[in-house]
């Protein structure tokens, strides 16, 4: 028997539809359709795909309205974020558009042969797990480059967002892309580890919990699948004395509540030098408490509901717990359904719930230090190693930290960002292997020696 995936608008409780999950039959279709149509994808010559991607980047800024509402109404997003999040894939397609030629090219190597270099072969049929906070955003970030690489994609999305899930799938076909080439699975957890277990699937990429990427990676090794995992993060935003609070305070409170402050790259940790901590928690006080809550679906809405109920619960644990644990609040902290208002707590160590674990939500742990040096070493005192940014109009002395923090991304003078152009991945807690740029598209590929003698 079937079950039913119902979605539900979080802002205001209303379901807006409802999906029979696959069949079993429909799983081994799907299947056979990706591992079939990659027969012939992975011949098809690249101008040709190039083409398709190009059509496909048209589309979605054609139908802008209708997928930043979608998104909207699924998960919550401001409508604003939401138009932002389909223009960023429009550019992340034209990246792979302008570049796919040259990051697949063969790669001529000098040794003793007549000829030698290496080839980028697809691998095959690529399993993609991914979340619901960015709901096209993650999936078109591992689809596009796998595609265009010549591989064919089987997505297992977020069931809260199915409707975008199947409006994906609706864009690759619209534009003309193969039956095949990238499909949307409604499955169970039992019938995803059916199918990474299946000879036909030759990798996964999995965006999530630790929990989540810890067990899919399990499932993946134990078949000699190859996997990409970004997981979670708890990035910390160092602000040094001499930071420049006028010019940067903005993109201090975006790096921690865009997105309704769920995102794995947000600004978790705000760790603080003493000579501008009371100057900076008073200003952050002011702005955070100045953003425009309310209707996510209304364009002036800043900040809005959390995806779920169950995850403003969970949030709202791991803040009275650190209170408990002798942390503060200064701000927010109050809960209605889905809703978490931003909050602000201070006096915050290590031991602590919003200092260990990530916190996915408008809360911002505040973190004060003598110096410099601790303020680095407060930084790495984490399980996760996404990524962290520091503020400070000393950046050649910043610079010099590069190789001490231990994390996929390290910004100075900016929130940690995905750009399609740069590599986007974790260490530690927070996964291993690359999104974007041409680490992207070189994770689902077979790097071929060819050696000639003549």
């Amino acid at each position: 028997m079937s079950q039913i995936i119902n979605t539900v608008n979080p802002y205001n409780g209303e379901t807006l539809d409802s999906y029979k999950q696959f069949s079993n039959e429909m799983v081994e279709n799907y299947l056979s359709r990706a591992h079939q149509t990659f027969q012939n994808w992975r011949s098809t010559d690249i101008k040709e795909r190039t083409d398709l991607f190009k059509q496909l980047a048209e589309n979605l800024l054609k139908n802008k309205e209708s997928y930043s509402t979608l998104m909207t109404q699924e998960m919550g997003k401001p409508i604003s974020q939401s138009r932002a999040e389909i223009e960023k894939c429009a550019l992340l397609t034209d990246f792979y558009v302008t570049n796919v030629v040259e990051f697949l090219a063969d790669e001529l190597i000098e040794t003793d042969a007549s000829e030698s270099f290496i080839s980028y072969d697809p691998l095959g049929c690529i399993l993609g797990i991914m979340p619901w906070n960015y709901p096209f955003w993650q999936v078109l970030r591992f689809a596009i480059p796998t595609i265009a690489a010549g591989n064919t994609v089987l997505l297992k999305h977020a069931s809260n967002v199915t409707g975008c899930a199947l409006a994906i799938q609706n864009l690759f076909e619209e534009s003309d892309f193969p039956k095949g080439c990238f499909q949307t699975l409604l499955v169970s957890h039992d019938q995803i580890e059916t199918i990474i277990a299946d000879n036909r699937l030759q990798a996964v990429s999995l965006t999530g919990s630790e929990k989540a990427g810890k067990h899919i990676a399990a499932l993946a090794g134990k078949n000699l699948k190859k996997t990409v995992l970004e997981l979670g993060g708890n990035n910390a935003c160092i602000v040094l004395a001499d930071a420049d609070l006028d010019t940067y305070l903005d993109t201090m409170v975006n790096a921690r509540m865009q997105n309704t402050g769920q995102s794995c790259i947000a600004a978790k940790r705000f760790i603080v030098e003493a000579p501008i901590y009371d100057e900076f928690l008073e200003k952050l006080i002011k702005k955070v408490s100045n953003i425009k809550i309310g209707d996510p679906l209304k364009d002036d809405t800043e900040l809005s509901v959390l995806a779920r109920k169950d995850l403003a619960d969970t949030l709202k644990k791991q803040v009275d717990q650190s209170v408990k644990n002798g942390a503060t609040i200064k701000i927010g902290n109050t809960i209605k359904d889905a809703f978490f208002e931003p909050t602000i707590i201070t006096d915050v160590n290590p031991g602590m719930p919003v200092f260990d674990e990530e916190t996915f939500g408008p809360v911002a742990a505040i973190i004060k230090v003598n110096n410099a040096d601790e303020a680095y070493k407060m930084t790495a005192n984490s399980k996760y190693g996404l990524g962290s940014m520091v503020f400070t109009k000393d950046t050649e002395t910043a610079k010099h930290q590069i190789n001490q923090i231990p994390d996929g991304a390290f910004f100075i003078n900016e929130l940690v960002k995905s750009d399609p152009r740069l590599p986007f991945g974790g260490t530690k807690a927070s996964g291993y292997g690359r999104e974007l740029s041409i680490e992207g598209i070189h994770e689902f590929v077979n790097k071929k020696t060819v050696y000639i003698n003549l």
